[in-house]
């Protein structure tokens, strides 16, 4: 079966006796929460996925920056990688160990302080392992919104989502991570905390070292703290859906929300219809939403700051007027919170459904919005004709140009006596897919990252400037190649 590159390095057995030394060692070093059992371990070598697997000596646990910061010179005196994690639930393989034992890995998961909320300042300043769902929370007491949204909000972390430079639902009105972002406290390859935890929104005073970490997937320091944009709660949300027939009628339709909604729209989901099928097949509490399938559907939000009826007015004049003018062919606006919720998991559990199908092979995608429509058309023409039979899986972000381009594959094909023979195709579809996205002015990755799943592809869309750059910044903070290795730079830019 052909698989993603995993994590290599080479594999070094360590003796029993010097194995129990190096761990006594390493817990006196920093006093922390650390797991060393084979079983207590096996939840933090594997990605979300399933697809890569590691080793490492110790799964470490602080419960601050400083006690992070103690581990980082335990391995810097000892000569041991760093793999810094949060919640696990990357899509890349950025927080998975390679096959080495001098692995270790930093585990945030017991930093879920709210350190600070300023609702004058409409920032929260917060402990990276806390879960995104734990922020939105915090925040909402102060009756203030973190816009950030993705569907593992319960168990992914802010560090993660920071070192990642997560995108999800919000990015049309509110941007990505990065933009939420005002500072961080982040602990060095060499053992510093550097503090710059400042709510300021302008900063002016030299290089932008926030930028550096925010996206890095942990190659440059450890995020330990950040200070977060909060935003007043809107008066009311409206969710909508509407049916049409394709990703050019979802174009226009978008134009169109602008022109009536303008900053107020805040979502605009695109969705194929193969994607409803699954959800409604995997998740019968999730039926289809209108009598008669459509080709593709739009999940819309508007949030409004005035009130309901200036929200419903105004959110009823651009559905009629894109009916009236054939851009969709139905639509339904939400009632209630439980409608609401229901249309908004119609989106939320494609990915669940999609697994539950059968193994299928992920893009994550960034085009020009304005080229959406021609890329879909074409590219997928070009992949069903070289793959008679293959299902696109095609959903996203449409407002801020992100898409899940997924393949499934033929329907008469589904299931583990397959499995293997699909995956084997997909060098040949990732090539097909990518240099489509590259033709087309776009991101091979739009916002899981690179980690492994995607680092030795990069390499062929990136030029070589970018590559030389990247390998500079990395050898300038991390020059021994301890934080995190084998991610994101592909070997022979790392080397």
């Amino acid at each position: 079966m052909s698989q993603p590159p995993a994590p290599t390095a080479p594999t070094a057995t360590i003796d029993p006796a010097q194995l129990a030394a190096l761990r006594q060692s390493l817990q006196q070093a920093f006093e922390g929460r650390m797991l060393t059992d084979d079983d207590d371990m096996v939840p933090f070598l594997s990605d979300w996925r399933g697809r890569y697997h590691g080793r490492a000596l110790a799964v470490t646990q602080p419960d601050d920056a400083e006690q992070v910061r103690k581990v980082v010179q335990w391995c810097i005196d000892n000569d041991f990688r760093i793999v810094p994690q949060g919640g696990n639930t990357g899509l890349a393989g950025g927080a998975t160990p390679d096959a080495s034992e001098r692995n270790v890995i930093i585990s945030l998961a017991r930093m879920r302080s709210v350190r600070a909320i300023d609702p004058i300042n409409n920032t929260i300043t917060v402990d990276a392992g806390c879960t995104l769902l734990e922020v939105k929370e915090a925040a909402a007491k102060a009756k203030r919104l973190f816009p950030l949204t993705l569907p593992s909000e319960g168990s992914c972390t802010i560090g993660g989502n920071l070192s990642t430079n997560a995108g999800g639902c919000g990015v049309l009105r509110y941007g990505n991570a990065r933009e939420l972002c005002l500072g961080l406290e982040v602990v060095t390859p060499a053992a510093e905390i550097w503090g710059g935890l400042r709510g300021l929104r302008k900063d002016n005073t030299g290089y932008d070292l926030r930028d550096l970490f925010v996206g890095a997937e942990g190659t440059l320091g450890i995020v330990t703290g950040a200070t977060l944009k909060l935003y007043p709660e809107p008066v009311v949300t409206l969710t909508a859906l509407a049916a049409l027939e394709s990703p050019r009628h979802a174009l226009k339709l978008l134009e169109l929300a602008q022109k009536h909604l303008s900053a107020s729209l805040t979502a605009f989901e695109m969705i194929a219809d193969i994607c409803i099928d699954f959800v409604a097949r995997h998740h019968p509490e999730c039926p289809r939403p209108f009598a008669e399938p459509s080709p593709y559907y739009v999940l819309l939000e508007c949030s409004d700051a005035e009130s309901q009826e200036h929200a419903t007015e105004r959110f009823e004049t651009l559905l009629n007027e894109a009916l009236e003018t054939e851009l969709i062919t139905d639509a339904v606006i939400s009632d209630s919170l439980a409608r609401t919720k229901a249309l908004w998991a119609l989106r939320e559990n494609i990915s669940e459904a999609q697994a539950a199908v059968g193994k299928n092979i992920k893009h994550d995608i960034s085009v020009p919005i304005s080229q959406i429509g021609d890329f879909v058309e074409q590219t997928n023409a070009e992949l069903e004709a070289a793959f008679p039979g293959i299902r696109m899986v095609v959903f996203g972000h449409l407002g801020d140009g992100n898409l899940h381009y997924n393949v499934s594959p033929p329907a008469e094909r589904e299931g583990p006596a397959f499995e293997e023979e699909f995956l084997a195709l997909q060098p040949e579809m990732n090539r097909i897919t990518h240099d489509a996205v590259v033709r087309f002015g776009g991101s091979i990755s739009a916002e899981h990252g690179l980690g492994v799943l995607r680092r030795d592809e990069s390499a062929r869309y990136k030029s070589a400037t970018e590559l030389r750059l990247m390998k500079a910044v990395k050898a300038a903070i991390d020059p021994d190649g301890r934080m995190n290795p084998g991610k994101v730079l592909p070997p022979s830019a790392a080397a």
